[in-house]
């Protein structure tokens, strides 16, 4: 066997280290939950004719988020007045779809007008990809599109609709479930506070129950959870509903604790930094950014709560950690930078228009994206600079996207890959 070059050798390593420095988006805010990736070639500027490696027509109507595994990109959908459920899968590189799968169909029930009934974001682990829909009927296939399981065992029902998205952990796909009654007192879970939510895990393999877990008196949410691994301990699923943020054994459901906090309708997903847990939300002139300690175990109430900030509050988007600020984009437009161990405003600054997809960021840099399909993208510290506004055309409430140096967003009626142009 002849002696590799240097210069072939020096080669390979830079190749190699490229490859180090792209990632998956398996799942709803990415591989680990919270909005960030570690890719660093991504474009600063993008628009219908600069920057685009593909647009995608898109059938139906959802704003789940898409996912990216290698060269394989995946969302849901839901045609025929929401009856269809389906997935899509598409090469990542050009944007054809390999294929369009019809799993199941359902019976579309209430919603509010801005969500859909394939709000759910999919989730992979790189050899199966498993979604749920608006009934809360679950589904696993192949990545060559064949149905390897479906659940339907949880039909569930919501004055506003399915918002959450599952996630893998620990070979379980967890599901939250936080909706309202059916019944003729549709305030019910709504408004009024009942003993109904409650939170899943199936079998990943299989997609049969392997714990189920009730969440005690709450209301709506539709928040995704997180996991925290604590030091030397077991790891937790940390989740919302409308009235508790709360943590449970991974393994087995059994809740370890679980705080207070007002909020009925909560969207946000919470998020985990510096040994707090971050929450947003509130209802009725009461929404507040919230950071409660983690570790203490329990009923807490507020015992755990270090700070809020009544200022700036998302409704929709969620917050994003980054450089060791937290940072919040209001449904109106304001963003905000905070301290994240006292909630002291850094900065605040108007964007202007309406947003609903959380923020992510990449390269030390955020992309905030509005309901426009405008992304005005600033740097993630503690002076407020913005480098770029980009826009689209459609109307944007998906979250984006970070895979092999690419950006994908979703519209109304497409999905965009965009990527900085290549000679």
């Amino acid at each position: 066997m002849k002696p590799i070059s240097s210069f072939a050798g020096i080669l390979m390593c830079l190749v190699f280290q490229g490859n180090l420095r792209s990632e998956n988006w398996p799942e709803f805010r990415g591989p680990g939950r919270q909005g960030l990736s570690v890719e660093t070639k991504l474009p600063l500027k993008w628009s219908e004719k600069e920057n685009i490696q593909w647009k995608k027509e898109i059938p139906g109507e959802s704003w789940s988020t898409p996912i990216v595994w290698g060269n394989r990109v995946f969302l849901t959908t839901a045609t025929d007045q929401g009856q269809s459920c389906r997935i899509i899968c598409l090469e990542s590189k050009t944007g054809s779809v390999l294929w369009n799968k019809e799993i199941f169909r359902q019976l579309p029930r209430k919603k509010e007008q801005r969500n859909s009934y394939a709000t759910p974001t999919p989730v992979t682990d790189g050899q199966r990809v498993y979604a749920c829909f608006g009934d809360g009927s679950f589904a696993a296939l192949g990545f060559d599109g064949e149905v390897l399981w479906t659940n339907r065992n949880y039909p569930f029902y919501s004055q506003h609709g399915l918002g959450a998205s599952p996630i893998l952990s620990g070979n379980l796909l967890i599901m939250t479930f936080d909706g309202s009654s059916q019944g003729e007192d549709k305030l019910v879970g709504w408004q009024t506070p009942w003993d109904k939510s409650f939170m899943v895990a199936l079998d990943a393999k299989t997609g049969k129950e392997r714990w189920k877990t009730n969440k005690g008196i709450t209301r709506i949410s539709h928040g995704t959870p997180v996991i925290w691994n604590p030091e030397g301990g077991k790891p937790q699923v940390v989740c919302e509903a409308g009235d508790v943020v709360q943590g449970y054994d991974r393994d087995t459901g059994d809740r370890v604790w679980t705080s207070e906090v007002q909020g009925e309708g909560k969207v946000p997903s919470p998020i985990i930094g510096d040994g707090f847990v971050f929450t947003s939300g509130g209802f009725r002139g009461k929404e507040t950014i919230k950071a409660f300690k983690l570790g203490p175990i329990g009923n807490l109430k507020e015992t755990n709560l270090v700070w809020e900030q009544k200022k700036g509050t998302p409704k929709v988007p969620s917050l994003i950690y980054v450089n060791s600020y937290l940072f919040a984009i209001q449904d109106m437009g304001i963003a905000s930078c905070l301290q994240p161990k006292t909630g002291e405003m850094v900065w605040q600054e108007r964007l202007g228009g309406g947003f609903s997809a959380s923020p992510v960021s990449a390269g030390g840099r955020l992309y905030f994206l509005d309901n426009k399909g405008e992304t005005t993208v600033i740097e993630a510290g503690p002076v407020f600079k913005v480098l770029a506004k980009n826009k689209l055309d459609g109307n944007v409430q998906a979250s984006m996207a970070i895979a092999n140096g690419c950006l994908f967003l979703r519209t109304d009626q497409h999905l965009y890959c965009v990527a900085n142009s290549r000679e």
